[in-house]
């Protein structure tokens, strides 16, 4: 379009939204920050602040309000339709058909932020974050061939019905259908690497892996088909199915571009590959591992601006994150983070990091990989070929005049002997261990041949986690477990008295799990004099965890009952969390919570 041409057709969209049917909109309309405060949702001074950041950083009003926590997206999608005398719709309430949806093309959808969400005749609803945004409107209606009638929804729910109607079975099939068919016996390498479909199809995926906040990609030959699988919130979810024969020239795409040895294809390989998606740089590890019908690939995508180091976020109960800080707070010590993988170790030890990290602070880091850079620490990447170990890593920061010091993982005996030492010479020492329960870590650094009287003066504590699912906010509904079901009969020993649940009915904003995002559930264990003393008499994981809860700690199993009945999770989640780690024993309402 001419730009004389799209600039008489935004002044006709102008024209439309001021008014409809004859009726004048907008004639009194006040600004946004100005609704706000009349009311009761800004101060003024909140605004004047607000409107300061906005000439800075040039960004929506809105946004800038989101940023600094003044508002939140819900009151300024409510100030804003009223501001705009449009409709505000919630459309996890609505039945997004997928025909009038695929009006719009994925990817002016995804540029707008817009989604078709009803058609009338020649009227299409488009859903907006935005509904002045008149280069959307008029791109649409050029499209679409409709008058449009803007509502307007919460970004993530817009983003989320997009990522659920267009998805990226479509687009992959598509581009998965041009790859050529002849199977990876008869395909050159370099037919198999520059074939532009399998670019297309690789990308797509990655793209709306990162979209849908998954941690993992899984890409999996089978009998007859090509499976893929994305780990969203700690579940694999089942994504698309690709023809069997697109498999060999996928794998060897990847393995190109993370610098893997094409033509080996009977042992294991890994890799890293760094993929530009929305302006931001994401890492992603690659591991090939070969099996019956060929070889799988595994991509985890480490987004930096997806992970959280706030300590105040990770889920710390009030509690617990006193007993937390008071660990971390001391010169010296070791402090363990204990859980099974992906419980979230690394991200408490990295928040716990940026606590610390202050100018008069020396600290040190090694680790296998470095999954995030943390600027102003000193971060090294162990190298097992070029004899770069923990142990010897950790050697040799010791002669770096350390402050803090942080072991990635406590693997073996050499590692966690250093580990001690560094400790009771006069430096704060965090790592991690693999055990289920706080108390079990001790039991373990002695299994490691530490002499229990060297644990004892050495552990200031131990932090036992896992990750629970939350439940959807979009989609969160109250409901009372009915008499003699499990729930009501494990919460009710938790919690005597009638107790109300909540759980997620599924919406276009979680993909029908239910669930959106995940927080930690925690066992905070002090070495007390007590526990201390149980140490040096060689007592079990069992008795010095019972003294930990005579002693004021709360049980990992007592924190998340906490956080079912205050309805951030699910019973459910929690039994499939922790269940077979924590507890260890079949389902038996007439046991008492640790």
């Amino acid at each position: 379009m001419q730009p004389a041409n799209r600039h008489l057709a935004c002044l006709a969209t102008v024209a439309f939204l001021f008014f409809r049917g004859g009726e004048f909109l907008l004639k009194t309309r006040k600004r946004l920050g100005d609704l706000l405060v009349e009311g009761g949702l800004l101060t003024a001074k909140q605004l004047e602040t607000a409107l300061a950041v906005q000439r800075k950083l040039n960004e929506p009003l809105g946004k800038v309000l989101i940023k600094l926590d003044y508002a939140t997206e819900q009151d300024i999608v409510e100030a804003l339709a009223f501001q705009l005398g449009v409709s505000h719709v919630r459309l996890a309430d609505l039945a997004v058909c997928r025909e009038i949806a695929a009006i719009i093309p994925q990817a002016l959808a995804e540029r707008y932020q817009v989604i078709a969400v009803g058609k009338t005749g020649k009227k299409l609803i488009l859903a907006m974050t935005d509904p002045t945004n008149f280069y959307a409107l008029d791109d649409v209606r050029m499209i679409s061939g409709c008058d449009i009638e803007p509502v307007i929804a919460l970004e993530r729910e817009i983003v989320a019905a997009v990522n659920e109607i267009y998805g990226v079975q479509e687009p992959v099939e598509k581009a998965a259908g041009k790859i050529n068919g002849r199977g990876g016996s008869d395909m050159t390498e370099l037919e198999a690497v520059s074939d532009a479909p399998v670019v297309h199809v690789i990308n797509a995926l990655i793209s709306q892996a990162v979209k849908e906040r998954a941690s993992d990609i899984h890409i999996e030959p089978q009998y007859q088909v090509l499976r893929i699988r994305y780990r969203i919130d700690g579940v694999l979810r089942e994504t698309a199915l690709l023809p069997a024969h697109t498999q060999p020239p996928i794998v060897s795409r990847l393995k190109l571009i993370s610098d893997m040895d094409i033509a080996e294809k009977r042992l294991p390989q890994d890799g890293r590959i760094k993929f530009q998606e929305a302006g931001r740089e994401i890492d992603l590890r690659v591991s090939t591992l070969p099996t019956i019908f060929g070889e799988k690939v595994v991509l985890r995508i480490l987004d930096k601006t997806a992970v959280i180091l706030d300590i105040d976020k990770l889920g710390f109960s009030a509690a617990n994150i006193d007993a937390f800080s008071n660990l971390f707070s001391q010169s010296h010590g070791l402090i363990l983070i204990t859980g099974p993988t992906g419980s979230g170790k690394t991200t408490t030890l990295y928040s716990t990091l940026t606590v610390l990290n202050t100018t008069d602070k020396n600290i040190i880091t090694v680790e296998d990989p470095v999954e995030y850079r943390l600027a102003g620490i000193n971060q090294v990447q162990v190298n097992a070929k070029a004899g770069l170990t923990f142990a010897s890593g950790l050697r040799s920061i010791l002669r770096q005049d350390p402050d803090i010091i942080m072991v990635g993982e406590i693997r073996d005996n050499q590692t966690a002997a250093i580990a001690v030492r560094a400790a009771l010479t006069g430096h704060l020492v965090l790592s991690t261990l693999h055990t289920n329960d706080a108390a079990g870590a001790i039991s373990r650094l002695v299994d490691m041949g530490i002499e229990p009287y060297l644990a004892a003066s050495s552990v200031l504590g131990v932090v036992a986690q896992r990750l629970v699912r939350v439940i959807c906010p979009d989609c969160k509904q109250r409901y009372t477990p009915l008499p003699g079901s499990p729930e009501q009969l494990f919460m009710a020993e938790a919690s005597p008295g009638p107790a109300a649940l909540f759980r997620g009915a599924g919406c276009a904003a979680c993909g029908g799990s239910g669930y959106r995002g995940r927080m930690a559930i925690h066992e905070v264990m002090p070495v007390t004099p007590a526990v201390r003393s149980l140490i040096n008499q060689h007592a079990s994981g069992d008795e010095l965890a019972a003294a930990a809860c005579a002693g004021g700690m709360a049980s990992i199993k007592q924190d998340a009952i906490s956080k079912v009945s205050a309805g951030l999770t699910t019973l459910e989640e929690v039994m499939r969390v922790a269940y077979s780690t924590i507890w260890q024993r079949p389902f038996n309402v007439d046991q008492p919570l640790r």
